[in-house]
């Protein structure tokens, strides 16, 4: 049985861990081929090799023009093509008052994530507009499109994310290549679960503010990602689907979900 995305290539930044390499697991079970990206090339080796020997690694800064037009030269002189580009790489942020936050740290996150989107998606669309298809997924968040106070310069890269897949997707729409974004919600990763674990989050609090009343996972978003990705998406463009079980949605001065009927995980 033919997979979703059978013989494409995709190309996925910052995959050497998190919901990056999540999405490449997921994308390599239906067929497709993946260049995994990360700025750590021992990450994105190890990576890349459960995968099996059809799959690729590239090191890269995406917040580098030099390094971004050398991984994208890499990929197309060893595939010939892009089919889809996932926009993933990223960094957390500090969660400490804007007035304490310094400039390096704004313009780092600025950089990497906003930048960084820019950069690669500049980079490859002109092999896309020549072949005449493509599709570029963008990784925005929650943060971008509420206000998330302490999270500053997360939150304006993030929602200058929302506003780029919005740009592009009208722009490229005309040479075939759809823009997407989706916006994970609160999703327990190491990081969050290492928050939660330090008292920085209170997770009970998060799943009781979710009206599905639990913390996503990896997969969730990347079967979004594949689902944006495939053909069944094919009149979708320059949209950010929300992955966040309600939380964007939710707009009473209560919990979402009963307390009582809240599950551990």
């Amino acid at each position: 049985m033919m997979g979703e995305l059978e013989g494409r290539l995709a190309l996925i930044t910052g995959a050497g861990s998190g919901l990056g390499l999540e999405t490449a697991r997921v994308f390599a079970r239906e067929g497709e081929k993946i260049v995994i990206n990360d700025v750590r090339a021992e990450a994105a080796d190890a990576a890349a090799k459960p995968l099996g020997p059809a799959h690729h690694a590239v090191a890269g800064d995406v917040s580098d023009e030099a390094a971004v037009t050398a991984m994208v030269a890499d990929v197309i002189a060893r595939y010939g093509r892009i089919d889809i580009l996932v926009n993933n790489a990223g960094v957390p942020d500090s969660f400490v008052p804007t007035v304490d936050q310094t400039l390096a740290h704004w313009q780092r996150l600025i950089d990497i994530h906003l930048t960084g989107t820019y950069l690669v998606s500049n980079t490859v669309a002109p092999h896309m507009i020549e072949r005449g298809m493509g599709v570029v997924l963008n990784l925005n968040s929650i943060a971008g499109i509420l206000g998330l106070p302490v999270r500053t310069a997360y939150s304006a890269a993030k929602a200058g994310i929302g506003m780029l897949t919005q740009v592009l997707g009208c722009e490229w729409a005309p040479y075939g290549i759809r823009v997407n974004a989706v916006a994970p919600g609160y999703m327990l990763t190491p990081l969050l679960a290492k928050l939660i674990e330090d008292g920085k989050v209170d997770g009970d609090r998060i799943r009781r503010r979710t009206p599905m009343g639990r913390l996503g996972k990896a997969e969730h978003i990347a079967q979004a990602l594949l689902f944006l990705a495939s053909n069944r998406a094919e009149f979708i463009t320059a949209v950010t689907l929300p992955v966040d079980g309600g939380y964007c949605a939710w707009g009473a001065p209560s919990d979402a979900y009963p307390l009582e009927h809240l599950p551990s995980v």
